[in-house]
């Protein structure tokens, strides 16, 4: 450690930290605009200008490394004048356009120059401009002529999201940031840019012009896609969603989140809103009050019950649905004599899980891992967050390798790969096992192929460096021989000293295991639902037609039944469903979710229900109320908490160790299933909200998977 002197108070830092860290570490402030703590030092802006005693001028904060016994005041008549010198060139060329910018009141430079900018400016020449540029459907770069030159952007890109998609050319007065090549950003977490530029250069396109900073109610909420459960502020304005912006978890997803979590609200103010509930009569759909489509279900399901069995009711559930709907919808389907509930709608496979299956490590250990074998997963576009994290280990010296059928760009460099058609998997695995067991002159598993040169790469790096993890991807969970993957990685973990985990699909994927969303008994499963198994279907927050392995195939499967109930925030399922109950998205429910480490997280709604929509566990419990299903005499989304977790509402934190297992008691032999080749979403197509979100839909990622264009 080493002890300097700042502003007359002493202060203790590691040594190679800069002023700027030991500012920060005695609650000093020194005004900056290039340096950000999570990307790497420019000292380009030069604003962070502090008086270091003995230095002939004054030093840039940020990259000036700590002495023992250095004293640096911050607050000196030099330091002052230094920055009020360079925040005089900083404003020489920046336009007046602070009435019109989209980053008024919450602008670094507006705020800055209110302490450190001078009353007029001697500059009387004529201002540069630079023009305006088109990088896609989310990022507006109309009006750099206000950039400042941080290269926070471009810092960004290189060292975060891994694609250097920006970059300055040009030098002095001429400088400017651009995609040089005239390329749009492509970037999955691009909207992050946005976030981190100090002025008012990127700003977000669908928000623009929309409403002002100081408008806006700002709402904690976490996002309802992928298992990360990144931590966001909802802004709101007159009961509308305007813009979500990040809420800083160190644990979960740092500041960032990804264009989906940011941009997705698009479809919450969309036409496609679902806000009456509707009953189709001789083929044409009628808008009716909730207490008759509420009674039409109840006597529908009351009379299949009694013609064709309790079994034959079925519900299929998405893992995007909040905790406490998943408890009900459960507990409903179980009240009515019934085990066939799924949330595995793209699954193969459907063995029983011995407990929970999870990511097996924390969130943030990905960031220190030193070895990391993922299989059957496009990290970069199925975890944009989780990716970023093992993007930082690679960067640090990590070894990652992969298994999968094909490796597109990952923005990382990829250490090893055994590309394997997926039928292939169980036996790529098997080498590996085969390649560990020969390195370590062990037995290998039963069955186990024999090792190749590039099982053998990959044995050898997973048998060195301390911190490891086997991931395996969503490919991997919804594969036809999934519990043999399983297996064979939980080998591979053993023998190499790796924890193994599942990536986990979705924002509730570990909940929907929790909550018992899945056949415990005689119950059927999501395929056989889904292949025409029942004679009444309850759809929540699921559509068929885009979330089953084989949608088309399974939505008119489905179509097939006597009566199919879609719950949902939208129009959807119109043409094989018989009732549409409008039920409220994320934001206008309260709820919780539990992401892919077993972190329970509970949010409000943030807006209040559009129309006639209601809370889906609201609209569950008076449904149970109505068929005469006991124990459903809840008030509050928190009583339903507490039920499901059997813990006063608030109280979990995390799931508890003894319930998450990724453990396999009897693996099936290798081969004994056809395997066909996983469904798996593409990035903008996970769930109804992305794939209503307009602005996302024109992106390059979802062009491609339309066969329309080609992504980064």
């Amino acid at each position: 450690m080493v002890e300097i002197e700042l502003d007359g108070q002493k202060v203790e830092v590691a040594e190679g930290c800069m002023v700027m860290h030991a500012a920060e570490k005695a609650g000093t402030y020194i005004p900056h605009f290039c340096y950000h703590k999570k990307l790497s030092i420019a000292a380009n802006c030069r604003m962070c200008l502090v008086d270091v005693e003995k230095a002939p001028k004054p030093m840039p904060a940020c990259a000036t490394p700590v002495t023992q016994g250095m004293i640096v005041r911050t607050k000196s008549d030099k330091a002052i004048k230094a920055q009020q010198s360079v925040m005089e060139f900083l404003l020489i060329n920046h336009p007046l356009d602070c009435p019109i910018c989209d980053q008024g009141g919450e602008c670094q430079l507006q705020d800055l120059a209110v302490g450190y900018g001078g009353s007029s400016s001697r500059y009387e020449e004529e201002k540069r401009v630079v023009f305006q540029k088109d990088v896609g459907p989310l990022i507006s770069m109309q009006e750099m002529s206000r950039c400042i030159h941080c290269t926070r952007c471009v810092r960004f890109g290189q060292e975060v999201a891994g694609v250097m998609e920006l970059g300055m050319i040009h030098r002095g007065e001429h400088s400017e940031i651009t995609t040089v090549v005239g390329d749009t950003i492509d970037s999955e977490l691009s909207g992050n840019m946005i976030d981190i530029c100090p002025v008012g250069a990127l700003t977000s396109k669908p928000f623009r012009y929309s409403a002002r900073t100081w408008e806006l109610s700002r709402r904690r909420s976490v996002s309802p896609h992928d298992s990360t459960g990144a931590n966001l502020i909802v802004q709101v304005k007159n009961h509308k969603v305007m813009r979500v912006v990040p809420f800083e978890n160190e644990a979960v997803n740092e500041c960032w989140i990804a264009d989906r979590d940011r941009f997705s609200y698009e479809s919450l103010n969309s036409d496609e809103r679902l806000t009456e509930p509707m009953l189709k009569q001789g083929g044409v759909w009628k808008t009716v009050d909730w207490q008759t489509a509420l009674e039409y279900v109840a006597n529908g399901l009351k009379n299949i019950k009694a013609d064709h069995g309790a079994n034959s009711i079925g519900a299929l559930v998405s893992p995007h649905s909040t905790l406490e709907e998943l408890y009900l919808a459960s507990a409903l389907v179980r009240g009515l004599g019934s085990d066939s509930i799924d949330y595995r709608l793209r699954n193969a496979e459907f063995a029983a899980p011995e407990g929970i299956r999870w990511l097996g490590t924390s969130i943030a250990s990905l960031s220190t891992l030193q070895r990391v074998l993922v299989v059957g997963s496009n990290l970069r576009k199925d975890h944009p967050l989780f990716a970023l994290r093992v993007r930082l280990a690679v960067r640090h010296g990590a070894q990652l390798s992969v298994v999968d059928s094909s490796v597109g760009d990952w923005a990382m460099p990829i250490k090893h790969q055994l590309l394997q058609n997926a039928s292939q998997w169980v036996q790529a695995l098997g080498s590996i096992a085969s390649a560990i067991a020969q390195e370590k002159n062990v037995a290998a598993p039963q069955g186990a192929a024999e090792a190749s040169e590039a099982s053998l790469a990959i044995a050898r790096s997973l048998l060195g460096g301390e911190r490891k993890a086997v991931l395996l991807g969503n490919a991997a969970a919804h594969h036809g021989q999934a519990t043999a993957l399983l297996a064979l990685a939980n080998w591979i973990g053993e023998q190499t000293g790796a924890t193994v985990g599942y990536l986990t699909e979705a924002a509730n994927t570990v909940g929907a295991q929790f909550a018992g969303a899945h056949p415990v008994g005689s119950g059927l499963n999501a395929g056989q639902m889904l292949a025409g198994g029942l004679k009444a279907v309850l759809l929540l927050n699921t559509e068929p037609a885009f979330d089953a392995a084989n949608g088309a195939q399974a939505s008119a499967a489905i179509g097939q039944a006597q009566m199919v109930v879609t719950l949902s925030p939208f129009k959807a399922n119109m043409d094989i469903s018989d009732v549409l109950l409008p039920i409220a998205p994320f934001t206008e429910t309260s709820g919780s979710f539990v992401n892919a480490e077993g972190r329970l997280q509970s949010f409000h709604a943030v807006v209040r229900p559009l129309g006639d929509t209601r809370p889906a566990w609201k609209v569950l419990r008076v449904l149970a109320n109505v068929l005469g299903v006991p124990g459903f005499d809840f008030e509050t989304s928190q009583d339903v908490l507490a039920r499901a977790t059997k813990a006063p509402a608030g109280q979990l934190a995390m799931l508890a160790a003894e319930q998450l297992s990724n453990a396999v008691g009897h693996p099936p032999a290798a081969g004994a299933a056809s395997v066909a080749e996983p469904a798996v979403a593409s990035i903008y197509q996970l769930d109804g909200l992305v794939r209503r979100a307009t602005s996302l839909q024109l992106t390059a990622d979802a062009r491609m998977a339309a066969g329309e264009g080609v992504a980064a």
